[in-house]
């Protein structure tokens, strides 16, 4: 038999090793689809913004079988908001000195959003390098991420595990997961925006709730700090007011709150002064610098920072302030739209409040109106009536005792007269408003008790006449100096046990009166501060007078016109 050829049988196992090959290769390529739509369902499977992005980068280095990946999200100004990185170990994330910012290479995909793949990194002319501590890589595959028509950011990996540079297939497969990428990013961020509104119409309810309810506006005002805080991802709050000429922070919560609360900022150079004199939200990277940092906030690392303004510009009530630590992802859009949302809330509150204390003092004076009239036409009436009845019976009575009572019940009935009137004069003045000077008739009895102390006994005090509404701001001044000067004078001479000061307003003259029941004024004694107290009298078209008094002790007497063109009633020297 003769030999059979060989060419037959080598043709056969070339065609079955290329079909092996083939078969192999379709093997791979099925693993890859499986690995890939494995990768687009783990993608897609989380609505959680941050959960999604790492499941991105993840994926894309299993994928092409990288060593490390990188996701970089674009900020404003076409920076790198964000750096994800994974492949890494936490000691050599702590090695590196610092991210990359968006510049280079990376700043390159970011300016030409386009794939870009080198087998060294280095051979590139936009290569600025590692930073200090960074791994050294070589080869490069850069896929950009698109949601809609706008770049979310970029994948980054590098170095093949198993050696070698990435091929077309290698780009195929990122190219494909970076489109099912910005799929999921969408619907997560579709996702957080709804989750964010559901949060601000709760919180939007507690504070309408609080405000119809009548809660305290600094309650409503820490209640708002507190859930923007939250809502924004914020370190530290603060809510700060004018004060003086600048602006102090009133509420504080968070990092550094304690450092924060009852604190001055700069009216000129500080975000809060800005949104106080604009009306407009400002916000900076790092509040260390590009604001006048105070020394109380040595210790606390804040960083990315914004301030809203309650109100609109030229009605702005206070500033809401948000800062993150230093090195935190600065405030985005939804943080800013949320902040100003709730800045635009609380100066309702505080609307709300001011027109609830103007119905309240509202109210109070119409009750006061009510009752002054109440007494004056019916009550004094009444009272000056039954006097003149007495009077009319004194007359009339011959027993000397009973004469002398009926006397003395009428004059009791034109003193309880007189208490009326004052009381009348008083509830007919306005009440101060929050933060106003007291009126002159609380100025006097804080005066007159003030000296309890210096006396060693409370004088009496009768306040008589319209003193709030008819003696001037300078009279006053002059009117508090010497009621002053004059129970000083008591507690240092008289060694009295009782005093009676009278403060009164009657036919445009103004008339201070204190009576004790001392020693009295001795005769060629020192009158330098009786002196001082007739030289005021006289420089005012005035007078005064100290002279004992009936049953022991001295009375003095300072008059004063109200109106200085007018002459003074009594003309006796002091």
């Amino acid at each position: 038999m003769g030999g059979r050829p060989l060419v037959p049988h080598m043709r056969l196992d070339e065609l079955l090793s290329e079909l092996q090959d083939r078969l192999e290769a379709v093997l791979a390529t099925r693993d890859r689809v499986h690995a890939l739509l494995e990768a687009v369902v783990s993608v897609g499977s989380d609505l959680d913004l941050e959960t999604v992005l790492r499941r991105i980068i993840e994926a894309a280095t299993r994928l092409v079988d990288a060593r490390y990946g990188a996701l970089g999200v674009v900020g404003e100004g076409g920076t790198l908001e964000r750096f994800i990185p994974v492949g890494m170990t936490e000691e050599e994330i702590a090695r590196v000195d610092h991210w990359p910012h968006g510049k280079g290479l990376l700043g390159l995909l970011v300016k030409e959003p386009q794939t870009l793949r080198m087998a060294d990194i280095t051979d590139h002319p936009e290569s600025y390098g590692f930073p200090e501590g960074h791994p050294p890589m070589r080869g490069f595959l850069g896929v950009p991420i698109r949601v809609r028509d706008e770049v979310f950011g970029n994948l980054y990996l590098t170095e093949k595990a198993r050696g070698g540079v990435f091929d077309d297939e290698d780009e195929a497969v990122v190219v494909a997961l970076a489109t099912a990428a910005g799929v999921a990013i969408e619907n997560a961020r579709l996702y957080d925006e709804t989750r964010r509104r559901e949060d601000w119409l709760r919180v939007s309810t507690e504070m309408t709730t609080g405000l119809l309810s009548g809660d305290d506006p600094g309650q409503v005002l820490a209640t708002m700090a507190r859930r923007a805080r939250e809502l924004t991802h914020a370190d530290t709050v603060t809510v700060s007011f004018p004060h003086g000429e600048g602006i102090r922070i009133e509420i504080a919560g968070g990092l550094g709150a304690e450092h924060l609360r009852g604190q001055d900022l700069s009216p000129e150079d500080s975000p809060a002064g800005a949104a106080l004199r604009t009306g407009e939200t400002q916000s900076t990277p790092d509040l260390r610098e590009h604001t006048a940092y105070p020394p109380y906030l040595r210790d606390v690392p804040l960083g990315p920072a914004i301030a809203v303004p309650l109100g609109k510009a030229g009605a702005v009530r206070g500033v809401l302030g948000l800062a993150k630590q230093a090195g935190s992802p600065s405030f985005n859009e939804a943080d800013l739209r949320m902040a100003e949302a709730l800045g635009d809330q609380a100066a309702v509150a505080l609307e709300l409040a001011d027109a609830r204390r103007d119905a309240e003092r509202l109210g109070l004076l119409e009750d006061r109106d009510r009752i002054a009239k109440d007494l004056h036409d019916v009550v004094i009436q009444r009272l000056f009536a039954v006097a003149m009845t007495l009077m009319s019976m004194v007359k009339r009575v011959d027993d000397p005792t009973a004469a002398g009572r009926l006397q003395h019940a009428v004059d009791e009935l034109d003193q309880t007269i007189k208490e009326i009137r004052s009381t009348i004069f008083a509830l007919q003045a306005p009440p101060p408003a929050s933060g106003a000077v007291r009126s002159l008739r609380g100025q006097v009895t804080e005066l007159v008790e003030a000296a309890r102390e210096q006396l060693g006994f409370m004088p009496g005090i009768r306040l008589e006449g319209p003193l709030d509404n008819t003696v001037p701001e300078e009279l006053a001044e002059q009117l508090r100096a010497v009621l002053r000067e004059a129970l000083s004078n008591v507690a240092r001479h008289a060694r009295a046990g009782r005093a009676q000061v009278l403060v009164g307003v009657s036919e445009g003259t103004l008339l201070l009166e204190v009576k004790d029941d001392g020693v009295g004024i001795p005769e060629g004694g020192r009158r330098s501060g009786l002196r001082n107290l007739a030289e005021r009298a006289a420089r005012l078209g005035g007078t005064f007078t100290a002279e004992r008094a009936e049953g022991g002790g001295s009375r003095l007497r300072w008059r004063v016109p109200l109106d200085r063109r007018r002459s003074p009633d009594t003309t006796s020297a002091p």
